[in-house]
């Protein structure tokens, strides 16, 4: 891993499944206007309250994916009924 400077724009914005963590928990506790006020907290680029609201809403709105299914096998072409 290279490490990153502290210069790098990476290096001052925190990752993001905590800022979403913190956005979800804000909305929950405290509506769509305390989620919008703590993404504006973490994210200074966003300026617009109407944004932040509707970025706040589809934050928390997000949901897990669901788990992948097995892989199914095919059955060979040619060897259907060799036994």
């Amino acid at each position: 891993m290279i490490p990153q400077s502290l210069d790098s724009p990476f290096a001052k914005k925190p990752a993001l499944y905590v800022v979403a963590a913190a956005i979800r928990e804000a909305y929950e506790t405290g509506g769509e206007l305390s989620a919008a006020i703590e993404l504006r907290r973490r994210v200074q680029d966003i300026v617009d309250n109407a944004v932040a609201r509707q970025q706040a809403t589809a934050i928390a709105a997000w949901t897990p994916l669901p788990d992948r299914p097995k892989p199914c096998r095919m059955p060979r072409k040619g060897r259907q009924n060799e036994r």
